[in-house]
């Protein structure tokens, strides 16, 4: 399978789980989305040779402060 990473790109034999493959990288699963073509795929997903993959971070965010919005006490 080939691996795309912002930082890199990698070839990785499958079949393997999307599990061990985020694990085998040394990720943290929680910290990472796995993409194949246009869809995330779960941790238990199987890869194949011929897959392409993508690994990104995740990106949280949320409301801002009631404090940041300028909201009085």
């Amino acid at each position: 399978m080939h691996l795309h990473n912002p930082k890199r790109d990698v070839e990785v034999s499958g079949p393997l789980r999307v599990n061990d493959l985020v694990s085998q990288l040394g990720l943290s699963r929680e910290a990472v989305l796995v993409i194949r073509g246009d869809s995330l795929v779960t941790g238990d997903a199987k890869l194949d040779d011929h897959d392409d993959i993508e690994i990104r971070p995740v990106i949280s965010g949320g409301a801002q402060p009631r404090s940041a919005r300028g909201a009085r006490p």
